[in-house]
């Protein structure tokens, strides 16, 4: 009987501290907390989704008890966990308040872990404020949400807030590849930047897109292959349009439009794209901003070698134009026209300049 599938975002999540990706300061600050014994009786975790809050709330219940307890102890049964999105009524915290008084049979803590805690209806916030505010020595509440802006401020003053942050795209590239070489797949390093730019900071995210395009692509994941599973369109493109653009050449750009478009791809999505690859050039101008590019070293080459080129005018005047039609796209009745005009007073920013030089 062949081995059951088990998707990599819970193969691989993370169960020790030193494999949580992306959140160093937060991993160290409840280290520190649990080894000086400064343990506070609430936490709130915030912050976007795939970002390890749920998981740092299960290893900090595991590592509170750690020292207190036996190896062959199970300490399992002092965590408690509660789904408030589906769990959300004044019965569901009354439950855990008649609970909380009862000490652990095993270690020193009973963790309780409430996650999508800004579902809590009004009621339920209501019947939880007194045991979060003076809970038993032996017990821990661990809040997790994605919302923190719904959570009442009475909640907020009880717990120690911790904001998690979008994971970096190099941090998740470099995990994307350690699972890629436990998973024996072969991979070119910019197909695992492209799955890290399209999870948009949530590691969860990138590990479905992983197994996505392994069973898409087998053992073998290459950049092309990706892009083309992802519906991402290639930066050649862009390099492309930026240099004709800058050239005047207004054909050769709204030839090479139609060519994406006749690929499938959105004229929002490549609008969007064009303005995020300007930034890029942008970026590549101030040797003190060059951090701030999150691509493979290959590509960050050719961003260098073509912000070079490019007049930073030119630049700062193209982004407000392509940033002028994102705002109007949604509402337009001619939504290509919109965006070959726009492409079309691009490619006029450098005749315009000068004409407004001879006046002068």
């Amino acid at each position: 009987m062949a081995e059951q599938f088990i998707v990599s975002a819970r193969k691989y999540r993370p169960d020790t501290w030193e494999t949580v990706v992306g959140q160093k300061s937060i991993t160290r600050t409840l280290q520190n907390a649990i080894a000086t014994e400064q343990i506070a009786q609430a936490y709130l975790f915030c912050g976007p989704r795939g970002v390890g809050k749920t998981t740092c709330a299960r290893i900090f219940a595991k590592a509170v008890n750690q020292k207190d307890a036996e190896e062959n102890l199970d300490l399992s049964f002092n965590v408690f966990e509660l789904d408030a999105a589906s769990h959300n009524g004044v019965e569901d915290i009354r439950s855990i308040v008649d609970t909380v008084r009862i000490p652990p049979q095993v270690g020193k803590y009973k963790v309780y872990i409430i996650d999508e805690v800004h579902m809590l209806s009004t009621g339920a916030f209501n019947a939880f404020l007194k045991t979060l505010e003076e809970p038993p020595a032996h017990a821990i509440f661990i809040l997790a949400t994605t919302e923190k802006h719904k959570i009442i401020p009475t909640i907020l003053s009880r717990c120690q807030i911790f904001d998690f942050s979008r994971i970096k795209v190099n941090d998740m590239t470099e995990y994307l590849g350690i699972i890629a070489q436990k998973e024996q797949v072969s991979f070119e390093p910019d197909a695992l930047h492209v799955i890290a730019e399209k999870a948009d900071g949530a590691m969860r995210d990138a590990l479905s897109i992983f197994d996505q395009l392994v069973a898409f692509c087998g053992k073998s994941l290459t950049y092309n292959a990706v892009i083309e599973n992802l519906n991402v369109l290639d930066h050649e493109y862009y390099f492309k349009l930026t240099q004709m653009s800058f050239e005047e050449n207004i054909s050769g750009c709204l030839l090479l439009l139609n060519d994406i478009m006749n690929k499938g791809f959105d004229a929002h999505h490549f609008v969007v794209g064009w303005g995020a690859h300007l930034r890029r050039l942008m970026v590549c101008k101030d040797p003190a901003t060059i951090a701030l590019l999150e691509v493979s070293e290959n590509v960050a080459a050719k961003y260098q070698e073509q912000s070079a080129l490019v007049d930073i005018r030119f630049l700062i005047a193209a982004m407000d134009l392509i940033n002028d039609c994102d705002i109007h796209y949604r509402g337009s009745k001619h939504q290509r026209l919109l965006v070959e005009l726009t492409m079309m007073k691009i490619c006029s920013i450098q005749s315009n300049r000068r004409e407004g030089e001879k006046k002068k």
